[in-house]
């Protein structure tokens, strides 16, 4: 239990890099960038891991049994908000832009904590239905800020949906750390541009 504490302590601290951009401490471009760097750095970590055998104590306490031999959650983290934050970087025709990326990384830095601490913890396929309703409320409730009623319903029902279900595909889960904050982005910018139409 202690190391899945320490996995969701980690998970939120990525709340920092958007709180540069909410503070006026950085443009949205500049958090994109950051998180990019953190991409690419985490990238060449886990090649050296996987594949020369980088042996830090830290991955066996912040690394899953089903991440020894896969890409590591804090990867696929870095991965999924770094194109986030670059694709929702500048408006465009549909009126995509960071307020739409931010509650949708915030949804995986704050809301798939909370669920990971609700929840068991092992893996399943589907979460408790306790679990999803906490996910729903609390992502809904980071997106309220940023964009309409509405969208930010759309985007928290992405982002449980992401989370609660963990499709396994020739032995690799799929983990929600690649999941939430594309399916949460996209489902708020959809509810947005179903707004523009009435």
């Amino acid at each position: 239990m202690r190391d899945e504490i320490a996995r969701r302590l980690v998970h939120a601290s990525g709340t920092a890099l958007p709180l540069l951009y909410l503070l006026d401490l950085a443009t949205w471009y500049q958090v994109a960038l950051l998180f990019t760097l953190g991409a690419v750095v985490a990238l060449v970590l886990e090649a050296i891991r996987l594949y020369v055998g980088l042996e830090w104590v830290i991955y066996d306490h912040l690394t899953r049994e089903y991440e020894q031999d896969n890409l590591a959650g804090y990867a696929l983290y870095f991965i999924s908000s770094a194109g986030v934050a670059l694709a929702f970087s500048f408006e465009s025709a549909l009126g995509v832009r960071p307020e739409i990326a931010v509650p949708a990384i915030l949804m995986l830095t704050i809301g798939d904590p909370i669920s990971g601490v609700l929840g068991s913890g092992e893996l399943k396929k589907t979460k408790q239905t306790f679990v999803l309703l906490v996910m729903f409320v609390v992502c809904t409730l980071l997106a309220v800020p940023f964009v309409p009623l509405f969208a930010a319903v759309l985007g928290g029902l992405a982002a449980t949906l992401a989370d609660g279900v963990k499709p396994v595909v020739a032995t690799y889960v799929i983990d929600d750390n690649l999941t939430i904050p594309p399916a949460a982005a996209v489902a708020m910018a959809v509810g947005v541009e179903v707004l523009t139409l009435f």
